[in-house]
């Protein structure tokens, strides 16, 4: 079985910056990073020790927060 078939957030996904995850999910990047620090988005490490985020993950938050 193929390893993307197992994990939604596969190495095939496009990971954005916390600045950029902000403006999709129009709030602040500190609000972005305690989300992610808090479990509420999914992210990965740079080796600086920068967030990037599976854009994704993002949207799929985006999509369940958006209030019509």
């Amino acid at each position: 079985m193929d390893k993307s078939q197992n994990d939604p957030y596969s190495s095939e996904d496009i990971y954005i910056t916390t600045g950029e995850a902000a403006k999709i999910l129009r709030v602040s990047p500190k609000t972005v990073a305690r989300w992610a620090k808090d479990g509420r988005i999914p992210h990965i490490l740079t080796l600086g020790g920068h967030r990037r985020f599976p854009r994704s993950a993002v949207d799929e938050v985006a999509r369940r927060t958006t209030v019509f």
